[in-house]
């Protein structure tokens, strides 16, 4: 049945839940469509913001065979537990404590177990090519070794871009440049190099020359078809519901959404018995003060974690999707999920790539992300569409694009080249 072997390595990968696993995850559900058998080599679960056992159960389904590397590759006795979501200034000293004493990340204690079980699941399978993501960038380094060692071509995914990212920390120059250095060895060996972006690529282009536009490869992210069909059955409110799902990453904040729906409530106070706004995912404890401390309660539905096909239910059930992104680096996975639910956008980003891919679909009002008046006025706008019945809806045509099965067909493609078995 499979004509290629591919190793994939991801320290994000289920039963961890979250956004950071979902495109790897969906890489290694549709390859096997595409005639390749995949192995994947990731981390033993470790205490974490969130488990989502149906995503392990789906890979499960699909026969794909999972092994597991931890200090001593063996399996930890009991569960690790969740554990809290941190305030941003935690999570952002922290993540400074870490960084200046780990590099490439905090995860380079992983490597050496990794490399390890790789080397064993290498001379017991017949592997064609590797298949690396990142973050963690430790995964690249993982990946380098071990096809340097066994001299097949690897190529690397950058979910998030490395060296220029602005929510790396690098508290010296040497810091830098170690990266810089590590980074410069991994494009050098990889036989290719996958971005979300064609900002990401421009990124990679501008910094290291020694790479030509053939070099760099944009898979965007997408939304998988099967979610939306299998996704469990959401009772649909009938109130006008505008839904967030996701994290609030970093200094992401729903503060002046919140401030807008207040100040629109208070302007039309019998739209308040109407309107709704639901956040699906984790959410950082001073954001649900927020609302307590608007007096938002009976407008604003706090689900919480569940998982990713009901939170897919949650958003095919809203009438309008919102997101907020304050800067133009990263590229949130979530608005190509929007996407798949072909509902009107409400997305609140700085002029960048993720405002233009929004609204190139045609539905979507975007503002600055701290406009309040001009989220007012988008609330305005789709709540007066709602109550005639004149919410657009995105096409079909757009959103096939973002199929990821057919993205992994894009993947499949340039396995087959790079492994020379095309």
């Amino acid at each position: 049945m499979f004509q290629n072997t591919l190793l994939v390595i991801a320290y994000y990968f289920p039963p961890m839940g979250l956004s950071g696993v979902q495109r790897t995850m969906k890489f290694v559900k549709y390859l096997p469509q595409y005639g390749w058998k995949v192995i994947v080599l990731t981390a033993q679960p470790k205490s974490y913001y969130a488990y989502d056992e149906s995503l392990a159960f789906e890979i499960d389904k699909e026969g794909i065979e999972v092994f597991r590397a931890s200090k001593n590759n063996k399996a930890p006795k009991k569960k690790e537990k969740e554990k809290k979501f941190p305030s941003y200034f935690t999570q952002k000293i922290g993540r400074g404590i870490l960084q200046t004493i780990y590099q490439p990340d905090s995860k380079i204690g992983w490597k050496k177990s990794a490399v390890k079980m790789g080397e064993k699941i290498m001379r017991e399978y017949p592997v064609n090519a590797i298949f690396s993501t990142a973050p963690p960038f430790t995964d690249f380094l993982v990946a380098n070794e071990l096809s340097k060692k066994f001299s097949k071509p690897f190529i690397v995914d950058y979910r998030d871009t490395w060296v220029d990212n602005p929510f790396h920390f690098y508290p010296t120059p040497f810091h830098k440049n170690r990266s810089i250095n590590l980074e410069t060895d991994i494009l050098t060996h990889a036989e290719k190099a996958i971005v979300t972006t064609r900002y990401s690529k421009e990124l990679l282009l501008k910094r290291y020359r020694f790479l030509n536009h053939n070099d760099v490869l944009i898979i965007p992210h997408g939304f998988d078809p099967d979610d939306f069909y299998f996704s469990p059955e959401i009772q649909k409110s009938e109130k006008f519901t505008i839904t967030h799902s996701g994290v609030f990453q970093d200094n992401r904040t729903p503060k002046y959404f919140l401030k807008a729906l207040k100040n629109f409530i208070e302007k039309n106070p019998s739209a308040g018995k109407d309107i709704n706004a639901k956040f699906v995912g984790l959410m950082r404890s001073s954001h649900t003060k927020m609302v307590k401390k608007m007096g938002l309660e009976s407008n604003v539905d706090l689900v919480g974690y569940v998982p990713h096909k009901e939170a897919v239910g949650h958003i095919i059930n809203s009438d309008v999707l919102w997101m907020m992104l304050n800067d133009t680096i990263r590229t949130p996975g979530k608005l190509y999920e929007y996407f798949g639910a072909r509902k009107p956008l409400l997305v609140s980003s700085p002029p960048g790539i993720m405002r233009t891919i929004a609204e190139e679909s045609g539905c979507a009002i975007c503002t600055d992300p701290k406009d309040v008046k001009a989220i007012e006025s988008a609330i305005a706008k789709y709540y007066n569409m709602w109550k005639t019945g004149n919410l657009p809806e995105i096409s079909v045509d757009f959103t096939s694009k973002y199929d990821r099965s057919l993205l992994t067909g894009e993947l499949a493609r340039e396995l087959a080249m790079v492994a020379d078995i095309g």
